[in-house]
């Protein structure tokens, strides 16, 4: 029977002890201290057993493990008064057999010792052999002097000491630590050991190869700037400036030409003492370089004489633009502000108008006009501020902002900056590019301006700013408070001949490089290009047709050996195919419920037709056509203006319970919405309640209020102009629009009936006709 000892127990955290192993640690529990102190009075033997969880402050017997180590104390150092040091060295495993119920305050074990009963072979002696010999391998791996230790073991005589010694060692993973003090069997406690010894020296040899990349890395820089410095002694010696004091003289001789402000001055000096305490090579040295770069190309202090002439500024748009004559009278007020009173600040004009109308190339126009560089900024799409204010330079890959890349581009102070589509900005989470715009367009706020990226104040209060939208709606209303709005409406079809023959077609000849007498287009041809093949408000769909033509009737041309060639109206349709449009898009029947309306969309005027059905039913009332939410409260509020005035309309005053009424917009794929078809709506379902036809000549605009009354509309031009485009020779339109009416170009009003409506009734008594209800 196994000799059972007494002795006090200390349980470890994060710590393994192995037998003839000398180790020390710090002891701060009551319980351990308690127990040290019990040790020191008997014969300074404790056992020590690791916990199997560290985070642990009390562990109870099932949170120890149950074999350890029976060590010697050797050495104790009172480190604080709640800490003390101990020195202890490894005497042999034991095991718990029992705890000890006693009132002491320390713990108090039953243990046993346990026996390695090591037998010697040829086994054992070559795993011992092996495992000294991977041992000292990863000893010189590591360069560490543990292997003097190691020398002063007799390893065939100590093969037990030696493993625990190896074990202690090379072994980090304490549960790994625990498992081989509790392997009793000597052969399988190797190797275990050994396996572990096998991944250190992997471990090892990896660790040692990164270390000789980092150190030759090291060692390479050092030797490149040993010679860097030699070669610039030589060169000094030589009397030869090397490159990078020549790029840093060249830097010297732009900041002292420019003329900058002090401050900005200051900022370069700045940036250039910091440039030359620098390596040419460095990364940091390439950022102060572009930043350098930045400022410079800046042209400081550089203007160019403005020349103001409204009778010459007049000239010029006249021969570049035509028609748009309320366009050009409001510049020319513009300028002669600026001419006579000699004023930078003003306002900033904003030209509101559908796409391909003339808007950028009047921008163009005016900085021709005025003797100003004009530069463009496109706003489309545009959502983060940093592209308005620039990116700070403690970013990587930091470049300034639009307002700079323009000023770069304009080599003035006193460009014309034009922001092109200001409508279609929008904003994320990294701010929003309209905030940024708010300082640039307030002539209070813009001499300061400062670019993240530059860090230096630009004045732009000289600055001419012009921006270009083709809706007001999308604008943000602070930034649109600092605009005036200048409208740049649709043409006519007199206009657009007139465009087309002395503007579009001698640019096409010019771009393409054709002789203007080798192709002729007669004035009939033009006018069918406008009417057949093209519908909208601008003239960029009418050049890409013309465009288009020119190129077919060239290669015609050719095909025939011709030296020249006539386009006439009836060569049109053989080079662009069939007519596109008819000349009259509306019904020239008188129906029942359908009623041509007029609206105003981004891109111009529109006509809008309605229609209405009536069958039996119950009252339900249908809606189709992909109508908005607006739209959607016109039918809505007719449908009860025509319900609560039934009587007069001659309806019977039980449809609504008797009759479904179905209301549709045809194209029902394209979205419609706005508050102008409140009478359109109406007149449809009185048409369809009462079956009096709509007249198919005339078309309408205004929105209704559920006491009859017509309300004013905005975009008249614009509707007017696309009703006249359809065919319809009378419009109606709500009676405090009259105002507007001298907005209609001369040529499209006297060839429309207009007929302003204060109420409905009077919308009614000019678009129905008398009742025929046998006729469909």
């Amino acid at each position: 029977m196994k000799k059972l000892y007494t002795i006090p127990l200390i349980p470890l955290r994060g710590l393994t002890v192995f037998p003839n192993v000398v180790v020390h640690f710090d002891v701060g529990r009551e319980k351990s201290i308690a127990a040290i102190e019990q040790a020191m009075l008997d014969e300074q033997e404790i056992f020590l057993v690791g916990q199997k969880n560290s985070a642990i402050e009390e562990p109870n017997q099932d949170e120890i493990y149950s074999i350890g180590t029976i060590c010697k104390i050797k050495q104790i150092l009172k480190m604080s008064d709640n800490t003390i040091r101990v020195l202890v060295e490894g005497q042999e495993r034991g095991k718990i057999v029992e705890y000890i119920e006693e009132e002491e305050n320390y713990i108090k074990v039953s243990a046993e010792k346990l026996d390695d009963h090591v037998v010697k072979n040829e086994e054992l002696d070559a795993y011992i052999k092996y495992l000294n010999k991977e041992f000292l391998k990863l000893l010189k791996l590591s360069e560490d002097n543990y292997g003097d230790v190691v020398k002063l073991i007799d390893v065939s005589e100590k093969p037990s000491q030696f493993v625990d010694m190896v074990a202690s060692y090379a072994i980090t993973d304490e549960k790994l630590k625990q498992d081989i003090l509790e392997t009793i069997n000597l052969t399988k406690r190797i190797e275990k050991v050994l396996e572990r010894v096998k991944i250190e020296i992997s471990i090892a040899k990896i660790q040692r190869k990164i270390a000789n990349k980092v150190k030759n890395t090291v060692a390479k820089e050092q030797k490149e700037f040993y010679l860097r410095e030699q070669l610039r002694a030589i060169q000094e010696e030589l009397g030869e400036d090397d490159e990078d004091k020549k790029e840093i003289a060249k830097y010297e001789e732009r900041i002292a030409k420019a003329k900058l402000t002090k401050e900005v001055k200051d900022k370069a000096n700045y940036e250039l003492s910091r440039l030359k305490g620098m390596s040419a090579t460095s990364s940091e040295g390439n950022v102060v370089k572009a930043y350098l770069d930045w400022i410079l190309d800046i042209s400081w202090g550089k203007y160019t004489k403005e020349s103001i002439n409204v009778t010459k500024a007049r000239e010029i748009l006249d021969n570049e633009h035509y028609g748009l004559e309320d366009v050009k009278d409001r510049i020319i007020e513009y300028l002669a502000v600026r001419q006579f009173s000699k004023s930078q600040k003003g306002p900033i004009l904003c030209l509101v108008g559908p796409p391909g109308v003339g808007k950028t190339s009047i921008a163009r126009s005016i900085a021709h006009a005025i003797n100003r560089r004009y530069t463009r900024i496109s706003l489309g799409g545009m959502k983060d501020e940093a592209e308005i204010r620039g990116h700070r330079k403690t970013y990587i890959g930091a470049i300034p902002g639009r307002i700079v890349y323009a000023m770069k581009e304009a080599k003035s102070m006193n460009p014309l900056v034009l922001f092109d589509e200001i409508d279609k900005i929008s904003s994320n989470y990294k701010g929003d590019p309209s905030d940024a715009l708010l300082e640039i367009l307030d002539s209070e706020q813009n001499k300061d301006f400062r670019d993240n990226y530059l860090e230096v104040p630009i004045d732009l209060s000289k600055v001419m700013f012009i921006a270009t939208a083709n809706t007001l709606e999308t604008i943000p209303r602070p930034l649109l408070d600092r605009m005036e709005v200048i409208e740049v409406s649709g043409y006519t079809y007199e206009e657009k001949f007139n465009i087309a023959k002395n503007h579009l077609i001698p640019k096409i000849f010019k771009e393409l490089d054709i002789p203007e007498d080798k192709i002729k287009i007669d004035d009939e041809s033009i006018r069918m290009v406008i009417e057949g093949y093209t519908r909208e408000s601008g003239v960029r769909g009418l050049e890409r047709k013309i465009s288009s033509l020119i190129r077919k009737a060239l290669a015609e041309m050719l095909k025939k050996e011709e030296n020249e060639f006539i386009i006439e109206n009836d060569v049109v349709q053989e080079l662009l195919g069939k007519r596109t449009f008819d000349s009259d898009k509306i019904d020239k029947v008188d129906k029942i419920g359908v009623v041509t309306g007029m609206a105003w969309t981004a891109y111009g005027g529109d006509t809008l037709p309605i229609e209405a059905m009536v069958m039996t039913g119950s009252g339900k009332l249908e809606l189709t056509g992909k109508l908005g939410d607006v739209m959607r409260e016109s039918a809505k509020t007719a449908y009860s203006y025509v319900r609560a005035n039934a009587i007069k309309f001659g309806i019977n005053e039980a449809f609504y319970k008797e009759k479904d009424i179905h209301i549709h917009a045809p194209e029902g794929a394209v979205p419609k919405d706005g508050p102008s078809a409140g009478v359109t709506m109406v007149t449809a379902l009185v048409s369809a309640l009462s079956g009096k036809k709509v007249k198919h000549n005339v078309a309408m605009t205004g929105e209704v209020t559920l006491t009859g009354r017509v309300l004013p509309i905005g975009g008249l031009k614009e509707k007017s102009l696309a009703a006249f485009r359809a065919g319809v020779d009378t419009i109606i339109i709500p009676k405090e629009n009259e105002k507007d009416i001298d907005k209609i170009p001369n040529s499209i009003r006297n060839s429309l009936n207009i007929i302003s409506a204060k109420e409905v009734n009077e919308v009614l008594k000019n678009a129905l006709i008398g009742e025929d209800t046998n006729e469909n």
